[in-house]
Parts: structure tokens; sequence; C-alpha cells
């Protein structure tokens, strides 16, 4: 059974941890969610059971709605105020550090993620994006609801999103990154109306300024700068052309292309149909 792509992918963290232990704040952040909303239900229950039994069952799946999107606002909170007291102790800070267990900035790194892990899960299986942006405006990415972001794998600190940024299929937006014994993290900036093609990559640190695109597969270098206004393609991403989609009338460019085009179809379709029944 397929399953759609928007479910495979989002942002995520990582559970490539320096102590195990770490989990203890993912399980006891799932504890506490379900926890929560199992109140929903014992409300409901009491509440409508003693109507009907068929109203029960009319409403349920209204309920179950609302039990999973409160689900994810809880688990956001209690998310959110572990990482404020955990951000007090160490504050998180940019920079290439030891991937060793006597790294505070690695180690605390590790925490965020864990913190992090479980309500991105559940914001990211609801069918509607809009979750997935508010999850990482809790978490400090700045980004804005007209962003199309659902469909790539989106690092959840020191990444800065402008306007009308689309990330597509696939593509990897990184600001923490792992090299043999380094952890690198560096704040990755995509700037307004920049488009990033399917199982693209940008590593931390790079800038993709306005009206840039960068290609399908192609890969920015840690802290490689794209030139507003151009096209980069390739691993590492190189200057390819002119961003000839920010032309003014390209829409009718573009018609009269496919014009041209369908009259000189047909021209040799008559053409070679002429030429078969002459022979």
């Amino acid at each position: 059974m397929s399953v759609p792509s928007s479910l495979k992918v989002g942002p995520f963290t990582t559970l490539v941890l320096i102590k195990k232990r770490y989990l203890l704040f993912y399980v006891f952040l799932i504890a506490i969610t379900l926890f929560i909303i199992q109140f929903e239900f014992w409300w409901y229950w009491a509440f409508l059971f003693d109507w009907k039994f068929v109203h029960f069952l009319i409403f349920l799946p209204l309920l179950l709605f609302v039990m999973y999107v409160s689900a994810v606002f809880i688990s956001l909170i209690f998310a959110k105020f572990l990482l404020v007291i955990v951000n007090a102790i160490h504050k998180p800070r940019q920079g290439v550090f030891l991937r060793s267990a006597d790294d505070k900035d690695y180690r605390y790194w590790c925490i965020r993620s864990v913190i992090k892990k479980w309500p991105i899960w559940l914001s990211h299986k609801f069918p509607f994006p809009f979750l997935d942006n508010i999850c990482l405006k809790v978490f400090n990415v700045k980004t804005t609801f007209g962003n199309s972001l659902f469909e790539g794998w989106i690092d959840t600190e020191f990444i800065e999103f402008g306007k009308d940024v689309v990330v597509g299929q696939g593509s990897l937006i990184q600001s923490a990154i792992i090299m043999g014994n380094l952890f690198i993290l560096r704040k990755t900036i995509i700037e307004d109306n920049v488009k990033i093609g399917a199982h693209a990559v940008v590593m931390p640190g790079a800038r993709l300024e306005k009206d840039c695109i960068l290609a399908q597969g192609s890969l920015a270098r840690c802290g490689q700068i794209l030139e507003s206004g151009f096209i980069y393609t390739g691993a590492p991403a190189k200057k390819f052309k002119k961003n000839v989609f920010l032309e003014e009338r390209l829409e009718e460019i573009i018609e009269n292309q496919i014009e041209i085009a369908e009259d000189a179809r047909e021209k040799y379709e008559d053409s070679y149909d002429r030429r078969k029944t002459s022979g």
C-alpha cells in the first residue's frame, strides 16, 4: 500500500544520541500527552452516553479530530516548557564542536532533538500541513504559513525562511550535521521566493538569496551563498544561468512557444502523411 509522500517527509529530528537515556524525555512527553487527552474521551463518554448511544457514535469522529489536534498542542506546550528549562541551563549556539559526551553543545543538542521529536511526529501525521508550520514556529524556526515546506526534511533550529519558499519533495534543509568526530551547527537562511528542487540538499550555514533556484538533486555546501536571481545546479551547486522565471510576461512567452511547437508538429504530420500517400 502506497503512502503519500507528505506523510514520509517533513520536519525531523535525529536519534543519533550521545546517551540513550535522553529518550526518557520522549517517553515523558508521550505519556503526559496520552494521559491528558484521555480525560477528553472520559468527559465525552460521561456527557453524551446518557443522552443516547446514537449521539455518541455520530459525534465520535469530531471528538477524535479534536483529540488529535489537542494531542499536538499539548505535546507542543510541554515540549516548549522543557526546552525553556534546557536552554536556560545551556543556551544553543552555533559553531563546530566535538561529537563527544564531554562536549556540552553536542549533549544539549541531543536533548533538544529528543524533546522535539514527539510533537513533530504528531503534527506531521496530520493530513493538513499548517500544523507543521505551527510546530516549526514554536521551536523558533522563522517561517510563514504561505511557505510550502512539508515535502522536505527540515531541521528544527537555526533555520530562517523568507516568504513564498517552496521546498521540493525529499529535499534536505540542514542546520546541523555530523562529520566524523565533528558536530557542525550553523544558521541556514532561505530568503523570499526561493525554490528548492526535489532531493536537493542545503547544508548548514548556506544562504539562498531572494529569487534563486536550487535545481533538483543539487547541493549547496556549508556556508555557500547562492546569489539572488540565479539558477544553481550540480553537487556542489554552481551558477547555471539567470532565473528566467522572473521575466515579465512569462506566461505569454510560454504560450507563444507552445503555439509555435504545435504549428511545427502539425506541419510535420501533414508532410509525413503526404509522403506516405505518394509512396
